[in-house]
């Protein structure tokens, strides 16, 4: 009896991710989605602030009032390195911890 040889690790899951990858497309092109319907999976819907995450990363039309808040961030005086420090202590770091700055 001949037995295949089974896939190198990562073979199928690549294969498997191919195929999933080309189906969205296909399906995209079938079924385009208006973009009014599309948002956010990081902000809900109900909240209006636009996040530069979202614009860069996922892709999303920059919104007047996002482009208005960077304009004005873009012309604000640069802060000098005792609000940077105390900024910095206020934060808390990955843990949200204050009483541990990072």
């Amino acid at each position: 009896m001949n037995i295949p040889q089974a896939p190198k690790d990562g073979d199928f899951a690549h294969w498997v991710e191919e195929k999933s990858e080309a189906l969205k497309f296909e399906l995209g092109e079938k079924f385009p989605v208006p973009p009014t319907v599309l948002h956010s999976p990081s902000v809900h819907v109900e909240t209006g602030k636009q996040k530069l995450e979202e614009v860069l990363l996922e892709h999303e039309e920059p919104t007047a009032e996002f482009l208005e808040e960077l304009a004005a961030l873009g012309d604000a005086p640069p802060l000098s390195d005792e609000e940077l420090a105390r900024q910095a202590l206020e934060a808390g770091g990955g843990d949200g911890d204050a009483s541990t700055p990072e």
